[in-house]
């Protein structure tokens, strides 16, 4: 049966367009570089997309960006969404491989970084000769023309969507265990539900003003449009500091804010969170990776009744699992270790190996079943037939449910670590450490940390004679692969603990660092 037209409709651009027009008057960002009224922030969104089709970029071209928080990245992400571009934003924290690799992967005919990374646009312009047209976000960097000089000089577009609601507008890069990323494509019709299902399903503040010290390029951006739609304002702060995240919180009344567990540890052990005026809070979500029950219950005796918490991945954008306000506050059942239950739009069933469902109480695979959910994977058609295998989006995530209805995450079904709410994908740095001369063998699990909920452990190997430092091992991962990446200890053994097959035996090696842990999530 053919769909009729009549039943498709619903962009991302259309709310921002909306919120745009709603509200000219009111702030819309505050930013290290400037503060943007609503009007202001149409203006410079048709700027974008009159430069855009300036420069012959037509829809499904591929626009690529690398900054720190500011305005201007949801500018240019907001330009993309409106013309049917596939946006796509690189981690700042992320390797010159893993960066070159996406450009070119994704095909980008147009690249934006801020000055700050101006050396690395400089390297990616050498390793992506297919990139058309390379744009700093700032003038007076040496050797980068200005994108905005050039903007402005342009007569802005009117705000008009031009994209269909089945168009790819932003591909999202995500680890595998092939060792390279792979391009997550979201099209408008999940963006705009995973907009749409935020409102739902959160009790924004009447008096809404977003503290944002996470990457609006990563997850903290689902957190924008609502906001905007709402006539709320975002403050966007440059990376995480407890001190100065405490301070701007105060200074801007903030009332929402969107964090993951290590900064809201960070928070809640700096010196001045006992001090701290926290009363304009009104809601702060976390996410990312799970956090400790016994934190939970320390940042609901600090901020007050108001986290939520949000499960989610790439795949089904944030949003598979809700634990709510009146979730966390309950009594009668223990709901803290808890990843919640459902959003609205979007079915959850919990299905053995043969993708049947389990028996009540049991463990199985979660998976979901929504329009929020990705079209597949770029150019990896076996890749998305197998997780999207008979009609479910297999998460990989093991799970079981309570009988209240209450989600409750127990293992992942493959080896990916969450570590102070990034992904890191094992296989990834096991290859960087393989490929040392003086390295026989390696496997990197997830061990428990305070701090981290999972810190990247490497389990190394030695070949005969040969001789290598922690610090040299941790300096190769980070150079090919970045930061976050980067095993946070490692240690050297005579051997590997193996299953009958020959490969490497994670339970086993996990068993060592886990102990009798019931969950092997932390």
């Amino acid at each position: 049966m053919t769909t009729h037209r009549a039943h498709v409709g619903g962009t991302i651009g259309d709310l921002i367009i909306q919120a745009i027009a709603r509200y000219p008057d009111r702030v819309a960002f505050i930013d290290e570089q400037s503060q943007l009224s609503y009007r202001q922030l149409g203006r410079r969104i048709g700027q974008a997309m009159a430069a855009f089709s300036a420069l012959g970029l037509k829809r499904g071209d591929g626009v690529a960006q690398l900054s720190g928080n500011r305005s201007d990245v949801f500018v240019v992400m907001a330009a993309a969404y409106l013309m049917g571009l596939r946006s796509v934003t690189l981690h700042g924290m992320g390797g010159l491989d893993d960066h070159a690799y996406i450009v070119r992967d994704a095909e980008a005919c147009f690249f934006i970084a801020d000055g700050g990374y101006r050396e690395r646009l400089d390297a990616l312009r050498e390793h992506c000769p297919a990139v058309r047209h390379w744009y700093s976000h700032d003038s007076g960097v040496a050797g980068q023309a200005s994108f905005w000089e050039y903007a402005q000089e342009q007569e802005p577009a009117p705000l008009r969507v031009t994209a269909e609601a089945d168009d790819v507008i932003r591909l999202a890069y995500t680890g595998g265990t092939t060792g390279k990323p792979k391009g997550v494509m979201l099209t408008n019709r999940s963006m705009w539900m995973q907009a749409v299902l935020l409102l739902a399903a959160r009790q924004l503040p009447a008096e809404l003003r977003l503290l944002c010290p996470t990457p609006i390029s990563h997850g903290a951006g689902a957190m924008l449009v609502p906001t905007l739609w709402r006539g709320g304002t975002i403050i966007l702060q440059r990376g995480f500091d407890p001190e100065k995240y405490i301070a701007a919180l105060q200074a801007h009344r903030a009332s929402f804010s969107f964090l993951v567990p290590t900064m809201v540890y960070a928070i809640l052990d700096h010196p001045l969170c006992q001090g701290a005026d926290f009363s304009s809070l009104r809601l702060l979500s976390y996410g990312a990776s799970p956090m400790a029950p016994a934190r939970i219950e320390e940042a609901l005796r600090v901020f007050g009744p108001v986290l939520v918490q949000s499960y989610g991945q790439t795949e089904s954008p944030s949003n598979i699992l809700f634990l709510s306000q009146e979730d966390h506050a309950r009594t009668d059942v223990n709901t803290l270790g808890s990843a919640g239950m459902p959003y609205p739009g979007v079915t959850v069933e919990l299905l053995d190996d043969q993708d049947q469902p389990v028996e009540p109480g049991e463990i199985g695979e979660l998976c979901v079943r929504s329009p929020l959910v990705m079209e597949g994977y770029w150019k990896q058609p076996d890749l998305t037939a197998e997780v999207l295998r008979n009609g479910w989006l297999h998460t990989g995530d093991m799970a079981y449910r309570d009988p209240h209805g209450y989600y409750f995450l127990v293992d992942r079904k493959k080896d990916m670590i969450i570590s102070g709410g990034f992904n890191v994908y094992p296989k990834e740095v096991e290859n960087v450490l393989a490929a040392h001369p003086t390295v026989a063998a390696a496997a990197v699990i997830g061990v428990p940390d305070d701090k981290w909920g999972e810190a990247v452990k490497a389990v190394v190997v030695l070949r005969p004679g040969g001789a290598v430092t922690e610090d040299d091992l941790k300096a190769a991962v980070r150079n090919a692969k970045g930061p976050v990446n980067t095993p946070k200890s490692i240690d050297f053994v005579d051997a590997l603990p193996l299953t009958t097959l020959g490969k490497p035996d994670k339970n086993q090696l996990r068993a060592r660092y886990w102990g009798d842990r019931k969950r092997k999530i932390n």
